[in-house]
């Protein structure tokens, strides 16, 4: 296992360095035109791909309710956090940043970083567990529960509707769907070939995306008040949640798949919520960035302890 740590090492932190150094030299409209071609097709392409090769089980619909458990476990802690620091230090965060906090500890990346992760550490087989867990667990929670609470701690008001066609209109979601149904058509080997390769290279190109995001960051003065929401995110609800597994049946790679989800780092569109709802920016930023390094060292932890 050591050795296949280490390489996983080496292809995440060499990947997102080079998106790093190329986030420093090329101008921002490439990252962004990197993110789109990866929402509208490179994606979807991936989940299409690693569909026809994944393990669906009956029991994999457990993922998506264990992530459902991890997001509203997330904030419950992390607003009695909030709270024991106001009573206990008389310190008392402006809305704002209450929203950043909260959000912090509920949503992870579990799509750009959690996919790569998965497939290297579990492979295609199990790749179905953690697709679940992102578009019928993460997915719904950011663009549902996620945009509620950034509208009420920031003093905006939402439109369900809006929130609705938000998640109609994702192409993740729509190749989710196409991926079940084509998993049943034979195609030419050839064509499975190139598939598959387009699927790899959609991952290689999200890897190298944050680490073009990252380069990005300047602003590591939060990095104390950060600290409450990575805690919860990255230890405190994988740890109560992954000894939860076997009583529900879940052991094994399954079980190692839907731990590691649960123990990524803060998601990137938290920051597009903090922005759109006038949330705590600079803390959302530090809480994304510093979890990304921090994953570097509980990914370890978690592979050895379950």
């Amino acid at each position: 296992m050591l050795t296949n740590l280490l390489e996983l090492y080496l292809k995440l932190s060499g990947l997102i360095l080079i998106g790093f150094i190329l986030g420093r030299r090329l101008p921002n409209t490439v990252p962004t035109g990197i993110s789109k071609f990866l929402f509208l097709i490179g994606v979807p392409i991936a989940i299409v791909a690693f569909l026809r090769k994944a393990d669906l089980s009956a029991a994999i619909w457990i993922s998506p309710l264990v992530a459902h458990a991890a997001i509203l476990l997330g904030g419950f802690f992390a607003w009695i956090g909030i709270k024991w620091q106001a009573y206990f230090t008389n310190t008392v965060h402006k809305s704002p940043t209450q929203g950043s906090l909260i959000l912090s500890a509920m949503m992870g990346n579990t799509g750009f970083l959690g996919y790569p992760i998965i497939l290297a550490v579990c492979g295609t087989q199990y790749f179905a567990w953690g697709l679940f867990y992102d578009l019928l667990g993460t997915l719904f929670g950011s663009l549902g529960l996620g945009v509620a609470l950034a509208a009420r701690f920031g003093g905006s008001a939402t439109n369900f509707w809006q929130n609705i066609k938000v998640i109609l209109i994702n192409p993740a979601l729509w190749s989710f769907g196409f991926g079940l149904l084509f998993r049943q058509v034979e195609i030419p080997q050839l064509a499975e070939f190139f598939l598959e390769k387009l699927a790899w290279n959609s991952i290689v190109l999200s890897l190298l995306l944050m680490g073009m995001r990252l380069s990005k960051v300047n602003s590591w003065h939060n990095v104390p008040t950060s600290g409450i929401s990575l805690t919860i995110k990255m230890l405190l609800v994988p740890l109560i949640l992954g000894r939860a597994l076997p009583l529900l049946g879940l052991t094994g790679t399954p079980a190692k798949v839907i731990l590691l989800q649960m123990a990524m780092p803060p998601a990137f569109y938290n920051l597009i919520l903090a922005e759109t709802f006038n949330l705590d920016k600079d803390l959302t930023v530090t809480t994304v960035t510093v979890g990304t390094f921090i994953l570097l060292l509980t990914l370890p932890i978690w592979l050895l302890v379950f």
